[in-house]
């Protein structure tokens, strides 16, 4: 387990920056202590620095993970934020879309979200904007990205898809050996 290059790490906030703009830097400066990023097997890690001390007591061929893991980097240094983030990304969240509850199922299962299924949108969603998926009742189901402005998805027929699916909180079931 190593810290982040400048590069990798450029990378990853480019990423976050996307679902929760200027927020990030309230992931690093909690008020109940300070949190880091660490990667290992490709993976980035986000803890304490607590957990960060007592884990350096495990060499690093026994540690499979530690924390909570954001995502990992692509063979081609791309990162790739993965389910187990959600619960961080959805209270900063700055875009969010909320789907009808005969939707969610259809979200949860991989599909992208249509503008027949779409609930509210957060006003001046810019296209390509990161979003987080909640469900009506205000539970995050996902993340993805926007397919069309806020404008558009008034205007557009009800099979056109508004937002393109990322993860969702299904892929603990259908991927469950790939997260850790």
């Amino acid at each position: 387990m190593r810290p982040l290059t400048d590069e990798e790490t450029k990378t990853m906030f480019e990423k976050l920056s996307k679902y929760i703009g200027e927020n990030i830097k309230l992931l690093i400066d909690r008020p109940d202590g300070s949190y880091c990023f660490r990667l290992h097997n490709d993976r980035v890690y986000y803890m304490s620095e607590k957990i960060l001390k007592l884990a350096t007591n495990i060499s690093r061929d026994k540690l499979v993970s530690v924390g909570t893991c954001f995502g990992k980097f692509t063979k081609t240094q791309k990162f790739r934020l993965q389910i187990t983030a959600l619960d961080f990304l959805a209270p900063y969240a700055k875009f969010k879309v909320w789907v009808k509850p005969g939707s969610e199922q259809s979200f949860l299962y991989g599909n992208h979200v249509m503008k027949s299924g779409l609930g509210r949108i957060t006003e001046n969603t810019a296209q390509y904007q990161g979003v987080v998926v909640y469900s009506m009742a205000d539970v995050p189901l996902g993340f993805g990205v926007a397919a069309k402005t806020t404008q558009e998805c008034r205007k557009v027929d009800p099979m056109s898809i508004v937002v393109f699916h990322q993860a969702d909180i299904g892929e603990y079931i259908r991927s469950e050996d790939t997260l850790t």
